[in-house]
């Protein structure tokens, strides 16, 4: 064993585990050397969860960038020679029709995502798995690609370190924990360990359950918590005796039961002989908060392992035994079966990235083992070349608000997403019910009064639309669909189109207090965002207009999509509630690293934003504000910003809006937002609720959404977002900018397109939510462009004006063109679209008040 090294280029906490072995492994394989490994237990772990996962990997999700992860797992583990590709079924039982429908909207991700899973018959089910009561299932899913890494991803982690060592890249320590870290003026320089100080440029933290401590250690936390996992085995199973196999049948979700089950293959095999059945806690999940884990040596069996009550698994295992009695007909190993610990996070993705308080300090936790090498992959190019070939906006630790790293609110959304780790039948609308009111704007006791249909964003309580308002409905009921199906209509309010309508034909005013904004200031505050922004923000001739513009990364990919506000002396960035901490992060690093003097200031809480919309819009706003004449269109162009007064107070008016350019956005101090809450609505206007705006109003405007239409994978000209002009002054990716302008056409565009059927075979109108593939209708495979980006739906909502269902989805070029009819997939059925626009076309535009048809 090679001396305790006294400095290293990285040092990575908890290499033990497959998410540490894989970091390693990949900054290696980057050109990454000098690098340092620390484990507090064994190399490869004997207490992380690795230790005692059970390893098995499917390809589905509805997420776009999990199915990469897991999809690059996959590939990695089998060139490793350490994976068993036997397919894996996720069953619906008789009478569970909400599971089958689950079942069908996993398929059609699948096919957006590039995974191979099916739809497949009871009859197949029992071929497939003769354990299964056939008669029980009604249908389900098959994975072919589904598996097992074998003999344990422990191996794996093993192997790789093993291999980083013998390279010369890597110096690996076992039973060393760290017990503090070394910041010095904001950027990490060491860590120190009980063997000794090691000073390094970078530190990863890959400790898993133990992953807050470390980040205690930096005065900041990770919004995650370990929660129990019962794992029992029944045995002896003797089926594949004599075949070496570590596992014989596909793997077995029934998720409907919460549940999972797998053979452990030959009994001569290191787990062997047995039947595993692992339970996922729905309705008490017992978490524990990693600074109450037991060292080694104080725990019975492991500090990430906790005794087994049977209690807590009998009826759900009875509901089990129905289905595969083979479970009942073994015997049961209490030996063998213990709770084991895994990480559930706050939204139910991982913390990746760097620490939002210390430069070179990088987190990489709440990743399952079917994630481990494709994040360990994302991790390595991101540390090396500031962006992944996939965008990464939903796993960046910078997402994270400061509310949301507060002990209370990570304890109660974690309890709330281990409730759902294994019932994923969660609807893409689906709002969290703990962790709220954590933010209210000063109109909120008033939106209360109206009826207000709640849901939250970065905190905020928005409504999407008001009880107050469903007297509309008398006036616009025959435009206003009923939304027969019950996963249409969940989390949707009718009346929020019988308000769109309201606000079309008349006006409406919207509380947008979810805004995020930061204030820029500093000797170099213009230079810095003349580097960032897409738009030219520089210039006396620009003070006093708002921006709308992109940051690019330096690919040229879209970033971030917001506004920025000239003023004489700051630069005031007003951004979307989600994408706000991760811009607000990255313009400090990104002031650090080029030097300049500039200070980044969050002003969220302090003003709030009130949008007035719809063709009198100027006539309402005219009969409160002190100089109405002000407000004409020859004193007040589009995009302008003027002070105005309303109710006594200062507001600043910006003429731009998100559902068309007839209106403004009012901004003010927090605490002078009543007052003009109840002057404008003095006017008799209506509130109109935030579903008009980030939905169904900009969908038929075909406006953008970033981390949704708008991704690091397209470029602004696909997003059909590109000035004319490419500016002067250097900026964040114009290389890349200039080049994918001079192309003769794009690989592909973002397009509007409207379903032109959508009854399914029900007779029932269906009014899709979340994304669905978009397919060729001769071949019904799903569209790929020449880069291999899959074409899905990125957005889609219904718009009353047009009275469609209207989508967006990124089609390649060959297939960009208006008339083109295609399909999408919704629930296991096929609907026919047609493209209505290529790139940024509107269905309705409110300045020529009628729909294109």
């Amino acid at each position: 064993m090679a001396g305790f090294p006294e400095k290293a280029k990285v040092v990575i906490v908890g290499l033990g585990g497959i998410v540490g072995a894989s970091v390693a492994h990949h900054l290696i394989e980057r050109g990454w050397d000098d690098i340092v490994g620390i484990d507090k237990s064994g190399i490869p772990t004997d207490i992380g969860s690795t230790a005692h996962a059970s390893d098995f990997c499917y390809m589905t999700s509805h997420d776009n960038l999990s199915c990469w992860t897991s999809l690059y797992s996959l590939e990695f583990f089998e060139k490793m020679g350490h994976y068993a590709r036997v397919g894996g079924l996720e069953v619906a039982r008789v009478g569970d029709d909400a599971r089958m429908d689950e079942i069908k909207r996993k398929v059609a991700s699948a096919k957006a995502f590039g995974t191979r899973a099916r739809l497949i018959e009871p009859a197949e089910i029992k071929e497939k798995f003769p354990l299964i009561e056939e008669h029980m299932v009604q249908g389900g899913m098959w994975d072919p690609d589904a598996g097992l890494v074998i003999p344990r991803s422990q191996t794996v982690a093993g192997k790789l370190v093993d291999q980083g060592v013998a390279a010369g890249k890597l110096l690996a320590f076992a039973n060393t924990s760290a017990k503090s870290l070394i910041i010095e003026n904001g950027r990490i320089t060491g860590v120190v360990t009980e063997r000794g100080t090691i000073h390094a440029d970078y530190v990863v933290v890959c400790a898993g359950l133990w992953g807050r401590l470390i980040a205690e250690m930096a005065g900041e936390d990770l919004p995650v918590m370990p929660v129990d996992h019962p794992l029992t085995f029944f045995g002896p199973y003797e089926e594949f005796a004599g075949t070496g196999k570590e596992i014989g049948w596909p793997l077995l979700r029934d998720q409907g039961n919460s549940a999972y089950m797998r053979d452990t293959g030959d009994p001569k095999t290191a787990e062997g002989g047995q039947i595993e059945w692992g339970y996922y806690e729905e309705t008490n999940p017992r978490l524990v908060h990693p600074r109450d884990l037991l060292e080694k040596d104080q725990a019975r069996l492991s500090p990430s392992q906790r005794d087994l009550d049977m209690e807590q698994i009998l009826e759900p295992l009875e509901r089990a035994i129905e289905l595969t009695p083979i479970l009942g007909e073994l015997g049961y190993n209490e030996g063998h079966s213990f709770n084991g610990l895994l990480q559930v996070t706050i939204d139910g993705g991982p913390s990746i990235g760097e620490s939002q308080k210390v430069r070179g300090l990088w987190y990489a936790v709440g990743i399952w083992v079917k994630d481990g090498p494709g994040m360990g992959k994302l991790l390595a190019d991101w540390m090396t070349d500031g962006r992944t070939a996939i965008d990464h906006s939903r796993i960046d630790y910078s997402r994270y608000y400061p509310y949301q790293t507060e002990e209370q609110h990570i304890w109660e959304r974690c309890t709330e997403t281990a409730m759902k780790i294994y019932n994923p039948a969660v609807h893409p609308r689906e709002p969290f019910s703990k962790g709220r009111n954590v933010r209210r704007s000063p109109f909120y006791e008033r939106e209360k009064e109206l009826g207000g249909y709640f849901m939250e964003l970065g905190g905020w309580e928005r409504a999407h639309g008001y009880a107050a308002n469903e007297h509309l409905l008398e006036k616009y009921g025959n435009r206003v669909p009923v939304r027969e199906n019950e996963w249409d209509n969940r989390h949707f309010w009718r009346v929020s189109n019988a308000e769109h309508l309201a606000l079309s034909e008349d006006c409406g005013i919207i509380n947008l207090s979810h805004f995020a904004m930061y204030d820029v200031e500093g000797p170099d505050h213009v230079e810095l965002m003349e580097w960032l922004c897409a738009a030219k923000v520089g210039g006396d001739n620009m003070i006093g207009k708002g921006i709308y513009t992109h940051f690019l990364d330096d690919e040229g990919m879209v970033r971030a999509d917001l506004t920025v506000i000239r003023m004489a002396d700051r630069c005031r960035v007003i951004d979307g509630a989600d994408a706000g901490p991760r811009d607000f992060n990255y313009m400090k690093r990104v002031a650090q690293d080029r030097g300049l003097d500039v200070t980044v200031t969050d002003v969220t809480e302090k003003y709030v934003t009130i949008g007035i919309w719809g063709p009198n819009a100027r006539a309402t706003l005219q009969k409160v504000v002190e100089a109405p004449e002000g407000l004409a269109p020859e004193n007040f162009p589009f995009a302008a910003i003027k002070p105005i007064r309303i109710g006594g107070k200062d507001v600043t008016a910006f003429r731009i809006s998100y559902v068309g350019e007839q209106g403004w956005e009012l901004h003010m101090r927090y605490e002078d937002g009543l007052a003009v809450w109840d002057a404008l609505r003095s006017t008799g206007v209506i509130a109109v609720g935030v579903e008009t705006y980030a939905n169904s109003r900009r969908m038929e405007k075909s406006l953008r959404l970033q981390n949704a239409d708008l991704l690091t994978e397209y470029n602004l000209f696909e997003a059909d977002l590109a000035r004319p002009k490419v500016k002067e002054a250097d900026f964040r990716g114009k290389a890349k900018h200039v080049e994918y302008k001079a192309r003769e056409r794009q690989p592909a565009m973002l397009c509007t397109l409207v379903m032109t059927e959508h009854v399914d075979a029900k007779g029932v109108a269906r009014y899709p939510v979340g994304i669905m593939p978009v397919m060729d209708p001769e071949t019904g495979e799903t569209l790929v462009d020449e880069l291999g980006r899959r074409s899905y739906t990125t957005s889609v909502a219904y718009g009353p004006t047009v009275g469609k269902n209207i989508a967006l989805a990124y089609l390649p070029k060959d297939y960009a063109q208006e008339g083109r009819k295609l399909t999408v997939e919704y629930f296991g059925e096929t609907y026919p679209v047609e493209v209505a626009g290529v790139g940024y076309k509107p269905l309705y535009d409110p300045e020529n008040l009628k729909p294109r048809t």
